[in-house]
């Protein structure tokens, strides 16, 4: 964020939704953004510091001929803007007042911008409870609102908006991370763009926020993601006020900056409206503000939308940078020791599981397609879109008979699909599973399905197999192969009565005339039954054993008796 030079105006909360202070007993209707005489923005103010924050001085240049509108100064400039928001309630221009309607107003382009990052992130990190309201609290103080919407129809900023150049004096010392690319500047770093990222921050949380490829911190959409992105890391609930407040803080470790954000993110929640982006025309101009070769003198102290340093609020030493690896955990000068939180946003999506799923046709897969969504850190990410989508020529299906699914992430980051159908047709397919809207990847998962295989044998009968000596067994043989209950068509059995059998009953004899005493490749019908060949009783009395065994390993053993 920036610099504030001085301290803040007003030291009160502003927001009910997080149980911080409301201003209490100041509700002049006097009070208005067109009365911008710096005589009524001083007393308005000195009030609210007198009735909220006793013992708050008011900053040294607040009576430096400003207006008390925002756009009367470019933000970006040497503070971020303390300006608060009107004490009534906002109202949107009538028909007749267009381009109207005071400070609730927010240029089209960047509320569309905020709008969409936060239901992109309400999908990917639904439990961080980001309010695309927050966005413009934290965009309306670091600048205006893109210097009041002053960006080309792809959401870029039409000029640089640039903060001071960090080094060392007045300011961090932030040695160039960029070779100049986003900042002009190779040799030292400068805070960028509409949410004022310091480039070795944005190298971290950059986001492409419309869609176009790239992630540049000059354009609204992607800034916008990547304060979300930012806003919601470490797991916050920005439902809460303590997450609420840890957050903003992040972003600008300065109670100031924090009071102020809080006042516009209320004042934006209570009723907003889209104003038409800035006339090109009259774009603002400012020595050292959003040119290449402005001085060190001027523009928004280091800060890093990001996980790097923003100037300090009310410092006025240089502030200690936030960068990756620096611990601290804020972008003001020093306060929280704990580290940058770490990006939340997915980045890619994994197998979980074995990647080869079998099962027999007719049956259901014991083992679920299921995959992780994890972050560049390797964290898991929880409520993230999982489709799963079955390709190929096959009867399978999800349960309830779809060829696709969409399951959410658990807490884990695991997306795990409805259990697979297999159908009745054998063969092999694919299950792909991807994020719909991100690009995390594809992970597939091959799956066959096979020829059921009998777990039983039985006989269709009972009755006893007898015969004399020489003579055929009258009473017909029939077998049933079955699994888990069903019948098993066209499954394959053998049947002997030992390979190396010498006696006892036999099916035939072969061309030689010997016995045949085993039988291979017989197979069952629709029913899943096999009926045997007729049997003959030779000339040596005893019971013997006919073993068969179905493809699959269902064996059964049959009894027969030679009387003699």
């Amino acid at each position: 964020m920036a610099r504030n030079r001085g301290r803040h105006a007003a030291q009160r909360a502003a927001t009910t939704a997080t149980g911080h202070r409301r201003r209490g007993g100041l509700r002049s209707t006097r009070y208005r953004r067109g009365l911008g005489g710096t005589a009524i923005a001083a007393v308005v103010m000195a009030a609210l510091t007198a009735s909220q924050a006793p013992g708050v001085e008011l900053g040294g240049d607040h009576d430096d001929g400003r207006s008390g509108a925002a756009s009367d100064r470019t933000p970006g400039d040497d503070s971020y803007e303390t300006e608060l928001p009107p004490l009534e309630s906002p109202h949107p221009p009538g028909a007749s007042e267009p381009g109207a309607g005071g400070e609730s107003g927010i240029p089209a382009s960047v509320l569309a911008a905020y709008k969409k990052a936060a239901k992109s992130l309400a999908s990917r990190t639904p439990g961080c409870g980001l309010r695309w309201e927050l966005l413009a609290g934290i965009g309306k103080v670091e600048s205006g609102h893109a210097r009041g919407g002053a960006v080309d129809k792809e959401g870029t900023t039409l000029r640089p908006i640039l903060g001071p150049v960090l080094n060392g004096q007045g300011f961090a010392n932030i040695k160039d991370t960029d070779g100049g690319r986003w900042d002009s500047d190779a040799d030292y770093d400068r805070a960028v763009g509409p949410m004022q990222f310091i480039p070795s921050t944005w190298d971290r949380w950059g986001a492409d926020g419309n869609g176009d490829g790239r992630k540049d911190p000059n354009n609204i959409h992607d800034a916008a993601l990547a304060a979300g992105d930012y806003l919601c890391a470490g797991g916050r609930d920005l439902s809460t006020g303590a997450d609420l407040d840890r957050a903003i803080l992040s972003y600008n470790n300065s109670s100031d900056y924090l009071r102020t954000v809080l006042a516009w993110y209320e004042f934006y929640r209570k009723g907003t409206h889209a104003v038409p982006d800035r006339d090109l025309s009259v774009l603002p101009t400012a020595p050292g503000l959003g040119e290449s070769g402005g001085g060190p003198d001027r523009g928004s102290p280091e800060r890093g939308g990001k996980g790097s340093g923003k100037g300090g609020g009310s410092h006025d030493k240089p502030s200690k940078p936030n960068r990756p690896g620096n611990g601290g955990g804020n972008e003001g000068g020093g306060g929280h020791d704990e580290p940058a939180p770490e990006p939340t946003k997915p980045h890619a999506i994994k197998r979980v599981g074995a990647d080869n799923l079998t099962a027999v046709a007719g049956e259901k897969f014991a083992a679920r397609p299921a995959v992780k969504v994890v972050t560049s850190k390797g964290k898991a990410v929880k409520g993230v879109k999982v489709r799963f989508d079955i390709s190929g020529k096959t009867e399978a299906t999800f349960q309830g008979g779809g060829k696709s699914a969409t399951v959410s992430t658990n807490a884990d980051g695991v997306a795990t699909a409805p259990a697979l159908s297999a159908g009745g047709r054998t063969g092999s397919f694919t299950v792909n599973a991807t994020a719909p809207g991100k690009d995390l990847g594809k992970v597939g998962f091959t799956a066959s399905v096979t020829a059921p295989k009998a777990d039983t044998l039985a006989r269709t009968s009972d009755v006893v197999l007898e015969a004399a000596k020489n003579t055929k067994f009258e009473q017909a043989v029939e077998v049933k192969a079955t699994r888990k209950g069903k019948a098993v068509a066209n499954t394959t059995l053998t049947a002997t009565f030992g390979q190396d059998a010498e006696a006892g009953p036999y099916f035939g004899k072969n061309e030689q005339g010997e016995p045949i005493r085993s039988l291979t490749d017989l197979k069952t019908d629709a029913n899943g039954v096999v009926k045997l060949p007729d049997l003959f009783a030779d000339d040596q009395p005893g019971t013997y054993t006919l073993t068969l065994k179905a493809d699959g390993g269902a064996t059964l053993e049959v009894k027969f008796t030679i009387k003699g």
